[in-house]
Order: C-alpha cells, then structure tokens, then sequence
C-alpha cells in the first residue's frame, strides 16, 4: 500500500549546541531534490567557510528509503549519521540538515561527537513547524472529443486537480489526485473506450 502523506518541516530552521568549547550550528531545510540539497550544502559551505566541519544528513521521498549522510572528516559515523537519527526520530523526510562545527580547543571523542551532532539536530528540528503533506498521484489522461463530457464529469467527482490541457486534434489532460482516490479514477476512466491512462512524473509533492 502506498503512502498517503508524509511529515516534513515547513520553512528552514536553526539550532545550536555547545560543549567544551565547541559551537555545533545546526540548519534544516525542506527540500525536494538532490540538486536542490547540493546548493544548500554549497551555500553554507561558503558562508561558514572558517569552520571546522560542515557535516550533514538529508532524507527524500515518501518512504524514506532516499539518504545519505556525510561526516566531513570527523571520525566515521560520529557525525552524519547521528544527524540522520533525529531525522529518523522526528519522523520527517524532503529534509537536509547541516550541522557546521566550530572546534573549541578541546577533543570531545566518539561519544561526546556523537552527542553533540545528535543534539544539534534535535534542536534544529524542536525549532522548526512539522506539517504533513498529502501526497499526490500524477495521470495524463488521453481522450476523444467524444469523451470530453464523460471525463469531466469523472475528473469533478473525484476530485482531481487539472495541471495542464491540450486540445488539439485529440485531448489529453495532465491531473493531480491524492494517491488514496488515484485507483478509483483510473478504474472509472478506462471503463470507457477511446479514453487511456498512463502515469505521468511528478507525483510525490
């Protein structure tokens, strides 16, 4: 069964956390794609260009099976994947956190990395506003003039949402409908003749 909705934050948030010297900046941002995270990560690269490490986690898609986790030379696993467990723990996806370390003087070892990359994130997340998104399945509809009326009709009742059309010598119509109503419209629709339906990209929002 396929996932109806997701949780993730609504705008970027901040945290901060400190030991023994050493300054954790933590920042999440809601994201969508890999090219998106990539700026981000470039970005704030830049803007912290002094700091020590710029280590982060992120998480897409709506069964959470879309990371990658990145310790920006602290020792292995101490940094992003701690990261990623707050992500895990928030239950949260479409998500980049980078926690930007400013080294203190003094050496925390494993655990007490592992500790503060954890909790900068936790911060970061207990800042923020988690929302929950529906997700939305994406059909081209191809049709005749014939038909028009009849798909009409079925696009109202179930409620499906109309991206783009295109009227030419045949029709089609690009819609969004949420994932739970998606298999009832297409039933409907390929009960009629001169009227087919085939995925279309775009269907995790």
């Amino acid at each position: 069964m396929k996932e109806e909705s997701y949780r993730t934050i609504k705008k970027p948030s901040q945290g901060l956390f400190r030991d023994r010297g050493s300054k954790f900046l933590s920042f999440a941002y809601p994201v969508c794609n890999e090219d998106e995270i990539g700026e981000l990560i470039a970005s704030l690269r830049k803007k912290y260009n002094d700091a020590s490490h710029h280590c982060f986690a992120w998480m897409t898609g709506p069964e959470n099976n879309n990371f990658r986790t990145n310790d920006d030379g602290e020792p292995s696993n101490t940094a992003g994947k701690p990261i990623l467990g707050q992500i895990i723990k928030f239950d949260v996806t479409n998500i980049l956190i980078i926690v930007v370390r400013y080294f203190g003087g003094t050496l925390l070892g494993t655990g007490g990395l592992i500790n503060a990359y954890r909790e900068a994130a936790a911060d970061a997340l207990r800042n923020s506003e988690i929302i929950t998104r529906t997700i939305y399945a994406c059909f081209k509809i191809n049709f005749s003039y014939m038909s028009m009326n009849h798909v009409m009709k079925v696009l109202k009742e179930e409620q499906a949402v109309q991206v783009k059309q295109d009227f030419g010598t045949d029709c089609s119509i690009i819609v969004h409908i949420e994932t739970g109503k998606a298999e009832k419209l297409v039933q409907r629709l390929k009960m009629t003749e001169n009227i087919s339906v085939e995925n279309w990209p775009g269907s995790f929002q």
